[in-house]
């Protein structure tokens, strides 16, 4: 079977520290490989900004994890956070023209 998606690059490793190392209260959430898609985590900031990006293993973002001093979880067992859903809103809102 044909995949559909790129392997994750050093690049992607990179946004994500960057991403953590210019918030406040950030945990990565690593989702499972899928037919389309490598492993990928997902970074959510204290104010529920996120960004995700493609891991290629857990393992690797274990350690990203590790030498920040960060939390990481298995979305599969915890879900999102609600913080994480709260942000899409509001940015939904806003694109709506519904915030002022």
């Amino acid at each position: 079977m044909a995949r559909f998606d790129r392997e994750a690059t050093d690049t992607d490793i990179e946004a994500l520290i960057e991403f953590a190392k210019t918030r406040r209260g950030v945990e990565f959430y690593v989702e499972p490989e899928t037919f389309a898609t490598d492993t990928t985590a997902v970074a959510v900031a204290h104010d529920g900004e996120w960004t995700r990006r493609r891991v290629g293993a857990p393992a690797v973002i274990a350690k990203v994890a590790r030498d920040l001093a960060l939390p990481v979880y298995d979305v599969q067992l915890t879900g999102y956070p609600g913080r994480m859903r709260a942000y899409n809103e509001r940015r939904r809102q806003a694109q709506d023209g519904d915030l002022i």
